[in-house]
């Protein structure tokens, strides 16, 4: 018997420090309720996933043989989830001067011409995977380039790093050069047979990715139902009502709809797995079918201000009458950060600018359960309920002189002490707060 215990215990670490997460939607449910906060926390882990998770002092006669990394005057935190952000971007994200339609133009499709060249593709996607990891972001929805084999690298890149990533090639066939084009039918062949190699494959999804309505014809949007009819349990991902121009062209593109979104709703893409980017421009009856459909609308702050598309309705997608999904985004490259924290930073200002308050707890649901949830991973992600993956993050509050000078303190050890200093974090702090990022309970950045 003593020796299977220690046979078991070896199979076992622990971390031991200060954990945040939580239980419940704190936009629904007062913080108290929904906030999970133990000063002084013991995680075990066992074979990747959470095998125990509580305070300290109740832990320790259970586990205290059990090798035990201690972080102290650090916050552990579920890792970041970015729902949505372009890997073929990252080489030109802060690029000035432009509003959506003609960004696009002059910057994105000619970057995005060069991932039909595999070996760059997968230069790109080590950077991209390298910078989210060590922005603390450790699952994301993933825009890649109009070429299979950029999306062959991206997985490939992502297996290799044991993530939990979402991705799809970009589908679309008009309104685009002709060197980033595909077909309805080529798209569809494509889609599938990626969908085929890779979906399910270890922790990897697939999302049908139309780039948006503009740049597919209305066939295309059908075979993309089409491939969501065939494997109901991939993911659909595109864009919606970014710009006020966007809005007004898809109008006339497509007369017969009601609107931006019935454009995709007629062709079957609006369901429990989609999500859309931005809807800055939503109607009410959009929010609302959004609502009826569960739905999710990826919340993009950094990028709607730098290419001034307008301030989300953050208070209107998590009202209570028609309640919409909702998870944080970076949206490299027009998002200026792959930090999350950072991201969260800027949601707080659009929601000042809607005369809103976005509440430090708030802001980090969104970035981690708030996410899971609109990725429908709530069951394996985004919080330290037993059996989940153990994909987590450590933060300093001190990491930089200024935010050591701010937080010079006693660490908190209570949830009105935390909110200060997780306000602060989110506003001072970048990928420089991220000491280590943890993937399956392995280090895979930073220091233990």
């Amino acid at each position: 018997m003593d020796r299977l215990q220690n046979q078991t215990e070896q199979n076992l670490k622990a971390i031991r420090g200060s954990f945040l997460d939580f239980v419940d939607d704190p936009f629904y449910v007062p913080e108290k309720e929904s906030v999970r906060y133990l000063p002084d926390g013991l995680l075990v882990l066992e074979n990747g996933k959470v095998k125990e998770f509580g305070p300290y002092d109740e832990l320790q006669a259970k586990y205290g043989e059990v090798s035990t990394t201690v972080y102290t005057e650090r916050l552990i935190m579920p890792g970041f989830i970015d729902i949505h952000i372009h890997y073929p971007q990252t080489g030109m994200i802060a690029a000035y001067g432009e509003q959506l339609l003609e960004w696009l133009e002059q910057y994105i499709f000619p970057t995005e011409e060069k991932f039909q060249d595999k070996v760059y593709a997968r230069e790109v996607s080590d950077i991209f995977l390298d910078q989210l990891l060590s922005n603390g972001t450790t699952t994301a929805l993933v825009l890649a380039a109009v070429f299979p084999q950029s999306v062959d690298a991206f997985f490939e890149a992502a297996e290799a790093r044991n993530l939990c990533m979402i991705a799809g090639k970009v589908m679309m066939d008009r309104n685009a050069p002709e060197s980033v084009c595909d077909t309805a039918e080529s798209a569809y062949q494509e889609t599938k047979a990626l969908i085929q190699k890779w979906h399910k494959k270890g922790r990897l999804h697939y999302a049908v990715t139309p780039r948006f309505a503009i740049t597919s014809t209305g066939e295309q949007l059908q075979k993309a139902g089409e491939l969501l009819r065939e494997f109901p349990d991939v993911y659909m991902h595109t864009h919606l009502s970014e710009n006020v121009k966007e809005v007004e062209w898809v109008k006339t593109l497509f007369p017969d709809c009601e609107g931006y979104l019935d454009a995709y709703d007629q062709a079957g893409l609006v369901g429990e797995r989609s999500v859309f980017a931005h809807g800055i421009h939503l109607t009410d009856s959009e929010f609302q079918r959004l609502s009826e459909a569960k739905s999710a609308i990826a919340f993009c702050p950094t990028s709607n201000l730098f290419l001034g598309s307008g301030l989300f309705k953050i208070e209107q997608a998590k009202s209570a009458d028609y309640p919409v999904k909702v998870g944080l985004a970076t949206d490299v490259g027009a998002g200026t950060s792959f930090s999350l924290l950072q991201t969260a930073n800027e949601a707080y200002k659009v929601a000042q600018l809607r005369q809103q308050k976005l509440s430090p707890f708030k802001a980090l649901f969104l970035a981690t359960l708030g996410g899971a949830k609109a990725l429908c991973l709530e069951d394996t992600l985004g919080s330290f309920d037993v059996g989940k993956d153990a994909d987590f993050i450590v933060l300093n509050p001190q990491a930089t002189k200024l935010m050591a000078f701010r937080n010079s303190t006693e660490f908190p050890r209570t949830l009105d002490e935390l909110a200060d200093r997780a306000f602060s974090l989110i506003m001072l702090g970048d990928d420089r707060a991220v000491q280590a990022t943890y993937i399956l309970g392995e280090l895979a950045y930073g220091t233990p």
